[in-house]
């Protein structure tokens, strides 16, 4: 028993929702298109589970959160896929893949076969037994991957209320998590080893104005330390937490945002897999050519630092999965895929945006006193590579995101750098356009504010008037020189 599809994506969250979307757009056929999930609902957006989800009050429940709001592009629901001839295959684990036969094996022994295999598979929640400690089964020890964990920690939240909680992990599943259970009236301990929260992104300076306000809104730090066992009660339920420097905390809830690992065993031994993901080209095609792979899972060349990265946010897997499809769809017009790595949040009042990497010399700006609005830039071999901004306008995350694009030479010192803040990524751009030039005689040429030196009419215009002056000079030389060599 089997079935053929001309396209099939398997795995189910965001980055399939928006292949599927792009796929219908450049005119995907009826029964063309298979999606397969282990999930049993269609992709939705997996930020709104940290956020909405666990709101008190009107929490998001789906359809509300299916891709593609995220993007404020069109709620894919089961009926969208139905109407546009794509084929769902839900609650369905595959358990072997043969990329040389392409061809698919499912759970239920059912073979699906492919002329074109987008790999969407995500990653996996890293457990504790995986770092030597039991007791992920317990019913009150929540991760936050998917929605059954969604539903599973929100069930929990309800019967904690005035309770402890203990969040393992200071990234961003750990962050927002407790910015959450202080929402629904929980007191919140939050235990992770490094010296502060988000270190993979943010500065000791910026992390310590979002732990200031976590504190004042009640949530408690300890750092510099990690979890090693559980106390239980006789219902197996958790108590309290132990912790390697000798504490002990209470809990009546705990959250464990540890990290993530690439889902890629299915895979392992047929393609090629670099830095943990599916080693992918500037197209999102992998070492088989039949074969792409898009969001967390894959690893693809950043061409803005010149090296592979594995990108796990949400903005990646959009955009690689839009790509991968305009790719497989139109290779021909289909260029290479020129990221800019874009991270953000929202907790509390708080709105934050980074883009580009955290690497090289830091350079805070802004007001860090009332933090309302702050940001950062970082620099290395004098480029700007980096940029951060926190509670900035619409137009102003453009800005520092065109800026960072550009990574334009930075020709002053970091004092002056922090006293221009965001003024110096406004320069950077508005030197970089090309203002329209006007009523300027055809043989007058402008240097514009911007260094490119601008004419009136088209560059080629010129070029090909050269070109002729230049020929019909080479003809004239030819037959003179053509005739003294009869007389000689």
């Amino acid at each position: 028993m089997g079935r053929a599809f001309v396209y099939v994506i398997l795995g189910g969250g965001v980055a399939a929702g928006y292949a599927a979307l792009e796929f219908t757009r450049r005119g995907v056929s009826d029964g063309e298109l298979c999606i397969i999930s282990e999930e049993p609902v269609a992709p939705y957006e997996r930020p709104a589970l940290s956020k909405g989800f666990l709101l008190p009050e009107a929490p998001a429940r789906l359809p509300s959160f299916h891709t593609c709001v995220g993007a404020n592009d069109e709620k894919l629901t089961p009926k969208w896929y139905k109407d546009h001839g794509i084929e769902l295959v839900l609650g369905t684990r595959v358990k072997s893949v043969d990329v040389r036969r392409k061809t698919l094996l499912s759970s239920t022994g059912e073979t699906i076969s492919y002329k074109f295999l987008i790999i969407a598979t995500g990653a996996r929640a890293l457990k504790l037994e995986e770092f030597g400690v039991e007791g992920s089964d317990a019913e009150n020890v929540c991760y936050l991957r998917d929605l059954a964990d969604a539903n599973r920690l929100a069930t929990v939240i309800q019967s904690s209320s005035n309770g402890n909680a203990v969040v393992i992990g200071g990234g961003y599943i750990g962050m927002e998590c407790a910015a959450s259970l202080v929402i629904n009236k929980i007191n919140v301990t939050m235990v992770f080893p490094e010296a502060h929260c988000m270190a993979r992104l943010f500065t000791p300076k910026i992390a310590s104005l979002y732990e200031d306000y976590y504190r004042a809104k009640g949530v408690k730090f300890i750092k510099g330390t990690v979890l090693t066992s559980f106390e239980f009660d006789s219902n197996g339920k958790v108590t309290a937490v132990n912790l390697k420097d000798g504490n002990q905390l209470p809990a009546d809830l705990v959250v464990v945002g540890i990290g993530i690992r690439p889902n890629t065993s299915l895979f392992e031994g047929q393609l090629t897999i670099e830095k943990g993901g599916i080693k992918v080209n500037s197209k999102m095609q992998s070492s088989d050519s039949s074969v792409y792979a898009i969001g967390d899972v894959a690893t693809f060349p950043v061409k803005l630092f010149g090296e592979m990265r594995r990108l796990e946010h949400v903005d990646s897997a959009r955009k690689s999965a839009r790509h991968a499809v305009s790719a497989i769809m139109d290779p021909v017009k289909t260029g290479e895929f020129d990221y800019l790595p874009f991270f953000y949040s929202r907790v509390f009042a708080f709105s934050w945006q980074f883009y580009g990497d955290p690497t090289g010399e830091v350079v805070h700006f802004g007001d860090y006193e009332d933090g309302k609005s702050f940001g950062a830039y970082w620099v290395k071999k004098g480029h700007l590579v980096g940029s951060f901004l926190e509670g900035g306008t619409k137009e102003e995350y453009e800005i520092i995101s065109k800026a960072t694009q550009l990574k334009p030479a930075v020709t002053i010192d970091s004092e002056e750098l922090e006293k221009e803040g965001l003024g110096f990524a406004q320069t950077v751009v508005s030197q970089h356009k090309v203002p329209e030039v006007k009523d300027i005689k055809s043989s007058e040429m402008v240097r514009q504010s911007s260094s490119v030196v601008m004419m009136k009419k088209p560059l080629y215009v010129w070029h090909a008037a050269t070109g002729v002056v230049v020929a019909a000079s080479v003809a004239a030389f030819a037959f003179w020189y053509g005739r003294r060599r009869r007389r000689w």
